[in-house]
């Protein structure tokens, strides 16, 4: 019925290039190297330290933050709730008349 069918593997064309000769190298030892002591980096930039005043503004802008975020998330929501609810008053009321305009006839 169905049968897979198996690729064939393409052969090569064109020239095909002998693969280069390796030589083998020597490895000659050398003295080694004692470490180096490791050196602590400057900064860059300075370091930003948090004092309790700011600690305590950031903790107040988070809020804020999640606050405002979540009264437009639940008013994005409502708009939702009530737009539906009305297209659903608007198709009930529209069902009445046609039913109400074919029974008349």
């Amino acid at each position: 019925m169905l049968r897979p069918k198996i690729p064939t593997m393409p052969t090569p064309t064109g020239l095909v290039s002998r693969p280069a000769a390796v030589e083998p190298t020597t490895v000659t030892p050398g003295v080694p190297v004692p470490p180096s002591t490791p050196v602590a980096p400057v900064p860059s930039r300075p370091v930003v330290q948090l004092t309790p005043g700011t600690a305590l503004a950031l903790v107040g802008a988070g809020t804020a933050v999640v606050l405002v975020l979540g009264a437009v998330l639940v008013s994005l929501l409502l708009a939702v709730a009530i737009t539906g609810a009305s297209v659903a008053v608007c198709a009930v009321v529209l069902r009445s008349l046609l039913a109400s305009d074919a029974k008349r006839r």
